[in-house]
């Protein structure tokens, strides 16, 4: 079965962009909204949740614009991606979310990242 491709919007609101950039990029900012806790090695990212690792490469960065990462244990080509996008408009800022997930298992997935990006909206004060 393949997976499905879905992606999420949230409002940061006035978010300065290399705050925002901080929680997404690197272990520390990562560790405080993603994981328990998060640890790199060059390119690899482990992620911890209660007892559990799971490593993840990056596979593109541009900085203050996205990063991409792939868990290593899949073998398809699916990826997860964080990305920061700012309204020429108005000036706010909106954390774009893609990931992909098994047809029945969407609805949970996006529920998961819904509770993960609350927690970083509070954290940055959203």
């Amino acid at each position: 079965m393949s997976k499905e491709k879905f992606t999420l919007e949230y409002d940061m609101r006035n978010t300065p962009v290399p705050l925002l950039w901080s929680y997404l990029s690197t272990a520390t900012g990562l560790g405080e909204w993603f994981a328990d806790d998060a640890r790199s090695s060059g390119k690899e990212m482990t992620f911890i949740w209660k007892k559990t690792e799971q490593k993840a490469n990056i596979t593109a960065i541009r900085s203050e614009k996205y990063v991409r990462f792939h868990w290593v244990d899949e073998l398809d080509k699916s990826y997860f991606e964080l990305k920061i996008a700012v309204s020429d408009f108005s000036g706010e800022v909106q954390l774009i979310v893609t990931d992909f997930a098994e047809p029945d298992e969407v609805e949970g997935s996006k529920e998961l990242w819904n509770s993960q990006v609350e927690t970083l909206q509070r954290i940055l004060g959203c």
